[in-house]
């Protein structure tokens, strides 16, 4: 059945791709915005023909925001960065820029806007990331009282930047770093889940102007989740803790690189558990359950594993 037409900000990307599959297959038609449409030129075969369209759109541009939105009776923003680099900054992407499509939305006479924001948002954190997401709920529901905000933790999926990440570093290196000693608590939520409960928010108008805090469906300290790594790949490395004060060093050191492995702004982050709050709404609410990471990281790792190598545990 045809939903309407929804406009996705970061359609291309990790969590994008999801959400748009899934909201095609639900009947949408999607107008995916992004810097390089043709790039998301593959996200085409995810409908029927002329089912997903492509646009040029810029999160830090007036008019091409306007335009991207302009006859959407929804939008969804999930355009982020995990680091700083040149003109893209977190107060000027996650801020500036999600507010900036909030007004438009609204502007536009779109009826439901979803923010992808992040478990750990705080006006008052340490980290200009941790900051930059809460400014973009703030200026969300300025411009826009009825939108949905998402919080995920760490993401998992075929693509994502965690586990492909160290799995790639476990075949490179004898030792992976447990930043502040491993300690730190996730909750990693599969990319698939919060694609639904995208979804799952434009379906239900009961959602408009409430946030949700989104994690699977148990929480790992970092050490666990390298632990169940190696074992999953078939790597014996050593796993060494790394106090905050020499990873700060390191991050200082790293970010200088174009594509960083570590930032100053990161290890901040990993001060703080990443776990869903006791009083959260969450997948509950949403009617949704929460996929392991145990029922799918296993299942695309196998190029990291040496040869013959198959886990039976």
């Amino acid at each position: 059945m045809a939903r309407g037409l929804v406009t996705v900000f970061g359609g291309s990307g990790f969590i994008g791709r999801y959400v748009v599959q899934r909201l095609a297959r639900a009947g949408w038609q999607v107008r995916v915005a992004v810097r390089r449409p043709d790039e998301a030129l593959f996200l085409k075969t995810a409908g029927d023909v002329g089912q997903v369209t492509p646009v040029a759109a810029n999160i830090r541009d007036d008019r091409s925001v306007a335009a991207a939105v302009a006859g959407a009776d929804a939008v969804v923003n999930l355009v982020g960065i995990l680091y700083q680099s040149g003109r893209q900054k977190f107060d000027d992407v996650q801020a500036k820029g999600a507010g900036r499509v909030a007004a438009a939305a609204k502007a536009a006479g779109a009826t439901r806007f979803i923010q992808i924001s992040a478990i750990g948002a705080d006006a008052g954190s340490a980290s200009a990331y941790a900051k930059s997401k809460a400014g973009g709920e703030q200026a969300v529901k300025a411009a826009f009282p009825g939108a949905t905000i998402l919080r995920p933790s760490i993401v998992f999926g075929p693509e994502d930047a965690f586990f492909n990440r160290f799995a790639g570093l476990a075949m490179l290196s004898p030792a992976l770093p447990l930043i502040g000693g491993g300690h730190t608590k996730f909750q990693p939520v599969y990319v698939a889940d919060i694609a639904a409960a995208v979804e799952k928010s434009l379906a239900d108008a009961t959602t408009a102007g409430k946030t949700y805090e989104l994690g699977g469906p148990r929480s790992y300290s970092f050490r666990e989740l390298m632990t169940l790594l190696l074992k999953e790949i078939g790597r014996c490395r050593l796993l060494v803790p790394l106090p905050f004060a020499l990873a700060t060093l390191q991050g200082a050191i790293l970010q200088l690189l174009p594509m960083p492995l570590l930032t100053v702004d990161q290890v901040r982050l990993l001060k703080n558990d990443n776990v869903v709050g006791a009083n959260a709404l969450g997948f509950k609410e949403l009617c949704i359950t929460p996929t392991s990471v145990e029922a799918v990281v296993p299942t695309y790792l196998d190029k990291y594993r040496p040869l013959g190598y198959y886990n039976r545990a």
